[in-house]
């Protein structure tokens, strides 16, 4: 939800933020993991802020400056849903860093002393040397702003330093300017494409996920039992079958010799049971090894035993000897031999804590080009030193953590796994993005500069925004403004080419890899700003959500719409959606000779939202666009997915402005994407919950019809003539369900088409839709 600009809420209640304070609140007191805990209280606060940020009147949610007395350009705190906590990610006690900086420059541990200082003679020769040697780190934008300053000054823009300058002194007292020291020199943004290295984490992240790591009580508690109670257990029982005569236990009478035995065998079983306590069996006087220690300690102690536990005690030999064989002999050697390698078997813990120790020697906040090293097994120099055995493989969990530190193309992190969806590809497409915006700057210190920028303003989180306000970008930030005027032709292209390949090679990995799956918000809103960098005029739309959507839509969608139909018009995919594109194209001419309309100051398309409701048979409820019909959340989802139907969710877009091309093509894509829906399918049998689950199904079917339509006829004919084979690799149930859809695809593709209600054949074939305001078919 909180990606979506272009969207207004009902109301800002606050409802959601107190049910989320006493989830935190809940965890903080019961979970059984201590980390766990103290996140959870950390969450707590912010909760709590933002309560009281609103009740006092301090915080407006829903709007892009959410907190009273500052600009929208300040990054602010925002916690889940998008509402802001009042605090400034910027602002807090001082850092660490700052108190040291401010006692080296010999001023008041105070940000606006700090601030002062940079403006003299002597701060700003402290703040070229750091853009010189590149040793700074820019973890929020606001720690670019002063590092952007001292770049003016040296290159003559005094007017523009001063600007900057009196822009930000109103916040010198509660915001970090200063920028944070950093091991190496910042990464100059060189030529930039889909072979540029990116990495899913750092090497600090991978060290604190394995520094969290505890070990596996269950496998650990294993381990004692096999490696110190099973032989343990053997030599209790070895000692007491000396007493056995025709087999059964105490027909001969213990002698001296056996007592003083029996005596050593139970110094060492306190002695064990002390250094010893994840296994408790022993201790139950009902288990085998209890009843055998308890017997012993009778007749050591020169007290004969009752029947009833002479009873047990000849009872538990009985079973210890027939279910693992008499001590000694072959059989019962080769299981304890068996158990003895599985015990002696490194944990993963061990293993980890090796691991960490080879992250831990190199540049933390960076990737690792090769993790071979790190996930190698256990060296000669390294069992002498932690005592594992040589030739030890790091375990695949282990392995997993390393590797998610891997930098290399983002092509290379999809074929091997570290990127595994769609989400966690738009997690890491800011880094190429950064590098990519960087190159219009010619100055290379600037362009590092402006670099380390982007990626820190592209952590920033999305506010929950109405009144179709959209999300601050980047360009508004006050040091950016302040150098725009030193952007220039990239490495003697015309600006924006970069951008336009780079747009291209990520659309292309994004579809090519996740065919099934529709573009998360954080990756269109990257797409966006690389189209608008070449001056594409190729709009990407949001996917929006359904429990803050009041019926508008802004002019883009209508323009994404036409689009689609230029691609599109007379394909399977506008007939089986029963789209008219040429009354779109029609629309979207006579709306731009008219003038659009405003909600609440933002410009939107009341033709598009109309004809989105009139599909979604909810019209009565959007004809002015005020909402006045019925509301309801499945309501809202039926319009949303419309307008999903008629823009393609961006895919018309990739492909006809953008120019991508997949490869091996549209129809491996179309294939995959069934594929996601068998999968997805397979997933309501049984769910309690169904709905989000058929929602995805249904836009995976979207996706797969989309690859589809730019097939060749023959590709067409073929890939319909193996439905059938695809859904038998599936449970029998992916089949009954999706018959209804298959009838209603193979319908229109041999030329008919469904009734007004999305059915025909007497409903035995279905338009495949996501929302519905009434039961799903599927379920």
């Amino acid at each position: 939800m909180n990606d979506n600009a272009e969207q207004q809420p009902l109301t800002a209640a606050p409802s959601y933020a107190a049910a989320q304070l006493a989830k935190a609140f809940t965890t903080a007191l019961t979970h059984e993991d201590a980390d766990t805990r103290r996140r959870a209280e950390v969450r707590g606060q912010r909760w709590r802020a933002v309560l009281a940020g609103m009740a006092a009147g301090r915080l407006t949610v829903g709007s892009r400056t959410p907190v009273a007395g500052l600009p929208a350009w300040v990054t602010p705190e925002v916690v889940r849903g998008g509402f802001a906590t009042g605090t400034p990610s910027a602002g807090g006690p001082l850092q660490p860093y700052e108190t040291e900086a401010a006692e080296s420059f010999g001023v008041p541990a105070e940000r606006r002393a700090l601030f002062a200082h940079c403006l003299t003679e002597a701060g700003l020769a402290w703040l070229w040397a750091r853009l010189d040697s590149g040793h700074y780190e820019i973890g929020v934008p606001e720690e670019a702003a002063l590092l952007t300053m001292a770049w003016l000054v040296r290159h003559g823009e005094t007017d523009a330093a001063l600007d900057l300058a009196a822009e930000l002194e109103p916040f010198a007292d509660r915001l970090r300017f200063l920028p944070r020291p950093g091991d190496g020199p910042a990464h100059e943004a060189g030529p930039v494409d889909s072979t540029a290295a990116v990495h899913r984490h750092t090497v600090s992240d991978a060290v604190d996920t394995l520094v969290r790591r505890r070990p596996n009580a269950a496998v650990e508690t294993q381990r004692e039992a096999l490696a110190v109670w099973q032989p343990f257990g053997d030599e209790l029982l070895a000692h007491w079958l000396e007493t056995a005569g025709d087999g059964r236990v105490l027909e001969l009478a213990p002698d001296a010799d056996w007592s003083a035995r029996g005596a050593a065998l139970l110094a060492r079983y306190r002695r064990l049971a002390a250094a010893h306590t994840r296994c408790t069996k022993h201790r139950n006087p009902k288990e085998n090894l209890g009843i055998l220690c308890g017997a012993l300690e009778e007749t050591v102690a020169g007290r004969p035993l009752d029947a009833r536990r002479l009873g047990l005690l000849r009872h538990a030999v009985r079973s210890m000897v027939r279910r693992r064989g008499l001590p000694g002999s072959a059989p019962h050697q080769a299981l304890r031999r068996r158990q003895a390698e599985q015990a002696a078997l490194p944990s993963h813990h061990a293993l980890a804590q090796l691991v960490l120790r080879r992250l831990a020697v190199l540049p933390q906040e960076t990737g690792v080009p090769d993790v071979a090293p790190l996930v190698r097994a256990v060296t000669e120099e390294e069992s002498r030193e932690s005592g594992l055995p040589v030739g030890a493989a790091v375990p695949p969990t282990i392995r997993q953590v390393a590797e998610s530190a891997l930098s290399a193309p983002i092509g290379t992190l999809v074929e091997q796994g570290v990127v595994p969806s769609a989400e966690v590809l738009a997690e890491l497409v800011p880094q190429l993005v950064a590098a990519t915006t960087a190159q219009a700057y010619g100055d290379a210190t600037l362009r590092a500069l402006m670099a380390a920028n982007y990626r820190a303003f592209g952590n920033r989180r999305s506010l929950l925004l109405r009144n179709l306000e959209r999300q601050v970008r980047v360009e508004e930030l006050p040091w950016v403004r302040a150098v725009s005027g030193q952007r220039a032709a990239v490495i003697g292209k015309p600006d924006g080419v970069g951008a336009l390949d780079v747009l291209r090679q990520l659309g292309e990995l994004a579809v090519q890899a996740f065919p099934g799956t529709i573009l998360p918000n954080p990756l269109v809103r990257e797409l966006g700003v690389l189209a608008r960098q070449c001056d594409l005029g190729a709009p990407f739309v949001e996917e929006l959500a359904a429990d803050i959507f009041m019926d508008t839509f802004s002019p883009k969608f209508l323009t994404a719409a036409r689009i689609a139909g230029e691609l599109l018009r007379g394909t399977l995919y506008e007939r089986y959606y029963g789209i008219d594109y040429g009354a779109v194209r029609n629309l979207a001419i006579a709306e731009t000779g008219a003038a659009l309309s405003r909600s609440y100051g933002a410009r939107t398309s009341p033709g598009f939202a109309r004809l989105c409701a009139e599909r979604a048979g909810t019209a009565s409820g959007a004809e002015s666009g005020s909402g006045s019909g019925s509301w309801s959340v499945a309501a809202n989802g039926t319009v949303i997915e419309q307008a999903q139907i008629l823009t393609t969710h961006n895919l018309a877009t990739l492909v006809h402005r953008v120019g991508i091309a997949p490869q091996p093509g549209w129809a491996d894509l179309a294939h995959r994407g069934f594929v996601t829906v068998c999968r997805l399918t397979a997933r309501v049998h049984g769910n309690p919950r169904p709905l989000p689950t058929i929602k995805d199904a249904a836009y995976a079917w979207r996706q797969m019809l989309f690859h589809l339509s730019l097939c060749r006829p023959d590709e067409q004919r073929r890939f319909l003539a193996g439905l059938d084979e695809e859904t038998a690799r599936h449970p029998a149930h992916v089949t009954t369900r999706l018959a209804p859809a298959l009838a209603g695809l193979h319908l229109v593709a041999e030329g008919g088409a469904f009734d007004p209600d999305g059915t025909a054949s007497g409903g035995r074939a279905r338009r495949f839709l996501g929302w519905s305001t009434g039961g799903h078919w599927m379920r």
